[in-house]
This record gives C-alpha cells, sequence and structure tokens, in this order.
C-alpha cells in the first residue's frame, strides 16, 4: 500500500462527508482473504503506538494501584483514582467489575504488579486491563498518559473472528499526513502479524464516523458529492 493513495483515499473520504455537529473520528478497516481465523495462532491481537494521536486522550480516566505514600499524594489531582497496594487484597469481584466499568487506563508503581496479578489479574486480564508498570514519580505517570494517547489495539479476536479489524486512527480535525502516518503504522504491524503478510489483505478501507467507506487505491470522481446519509 503505497502512502499517495492512502492520502488521497483520505482526501475523498472528507470531500463525500457531510459536515457533523460534531467532530467525527477516522476509522479504518482491513479486510483479508486466504487466512483461517478459527485457528487461534492467525488471528489478530496486536498493539500499536502511532506516530500521533489516537484522539483518544479527551475521554482518559485513569486508575493508578501505588505503594509509595509519596508518589500517591503528588498524582492525586492528575489520576482520576488511586488505589494503594494494601487495599488490593480487599477488593471484591464486584469492585473489580465497576473499576474495569469506569476506567479506561489502567497504570501501576512497579512494586504493586505482583499484587496486582495474584488478587485481580484473573479478572483484568480477559478485559486487557493489566495496568502498565511506571516509576514512582510524576514524570513517569504522565508519560504513562502521553503513551495511552498514542497506543491502540487491534483484534478480531472478539465475536466470531470475522475476516476484519477496525480501528480508530484519529479525529477529523487531524492533518491528512498525520491520519497517513497513523494509517501507514497500523497496516505494517498488522500485516507483519497475519500468515502471508499483505499479501493476504484483501483491501483497506478508510472513512469518517458518518461517512462513506472509502478503498484504498481505487481511483475516484472527484466531482461527486455527498448524497443523503451515508452508506
Amino acid at each position: 500500500m503505497k502512502k499517495q493513495e492512502v492520502i488521497q483515499a483520505l482526501s475523498h473520504a472528507r470531500q463525500l462527508s457531510k459536515q457533523r455537529k460534531f467532530e467525527q473520528s477516522v476509522e479504518l478497516a482491513i479486510n483479508f482473504k486466504g487466512i483461517d481465523f478459527k485457528k487461534a495462532d492467525n488471528r489478530i491481537d496486536v498493539d500499536v503506538t502511532l506516530p500521533h494521536s489516537t484522539g483518544k486522550q479527551g475521554n482518559i480516566k485513569t486508575l493508578v494501584f501505588v505503594k509509595d505514600n509519596l508518589f500517591a499524594q503528588d498524582i492525586k489531582d492528575k489520576a482520576s483514582k488511586i488505589i494503594k497496594d494494601s487495599e488490593i487484597p480487599n477488593l471484591k469481584k464486584k469492585d473489580v467489575e465497576l473499576l474495569i466499568r469506569d476506567y479506561n487506563v489502567f497504570l501501576a508503581e512497579g512494586p504493586t504488579m505482583l499484587t496486582v496479578g495474584k488478587y485481580l489479574g484473573q479478572q483484568l486480564a480477559p478485559k486487557g486491563r493489566m495496568p502498565k508498570p511506571i516509576t514512582a514519580s510524576v514524570s513517569a505517570f504522565e508519560n504513562g498518559i502521553k503513551n495511552i494517547s498514542t497506543s491502540t489495539k487491534v483484534t478480531n479476536k472478539k465475536g466470531r473472528f470475522m475476516p476484519v479489524v477496525h480501528v480508530m486512527i484519529g479525529k477529523e480535525s487531524f492533518k491528512d499526513e498525520q491520519l497517513t502516518d497513523n494509517i501507514m503504522e497500523v497496516y505494517r504491524v498488522v500485516s507483519e502479524s497475519v500468515p502471508g503478510n499483505d499479501t493476504n489483505i484483501k483491501s483497506v478501507l478508510i472513512k469518517l464516523t458518518m461517512g462513506k467507506s472509502i478503498k484504498v487505491g481505487e481511483k475516484y470522481d472527484q466531482k461527486e458529492a455527498p448524497k443523503g446519509e451515508a452508506q
């Protein structure tokens, strides 16, 4: 897949999208062929660190497991919730379910990781909520948040193992160059994670939230205008 083809597809997706009262996300779909996703080894489940933000940082709610009291004090106004190491064994199953529901970023001071794994791992791991370890410093906490805003998971392990993956790669306010960089990195990581690499990629589609899906690499009618509701 060529970078210029992605830029052209993005431009056409914008052209065909109506102006909305909210900022739309830019979404990427990669379709596969010739891969049996019923086989566990073939399923896709990769974390991708993008060159630019996903645009999700405004929705971040951070839970931090800590052991150092001074560290807890330093981040009390920055983290959404702090749980002390000594409190972890007392968390009930329902408590953990609520944490998984209410918080989308989980961080842990290094020394608490064993305690988290022992008492909460069976609930957190299947939901993709095992915390990322950080050192006991404000800068490490802030870097952890920053890394979250540029990372995304691409998977088809959930549901019926369809031969496609979907991922949000940014917002419509982003420059085409930024979105293209993100798309190219997702494509690279995903293609390297499947049998046959990009030879088994059938198509790549780009769309805005309420817009029409545009296939990368096709020739587009630049005079085409938005018609009715998006398909």
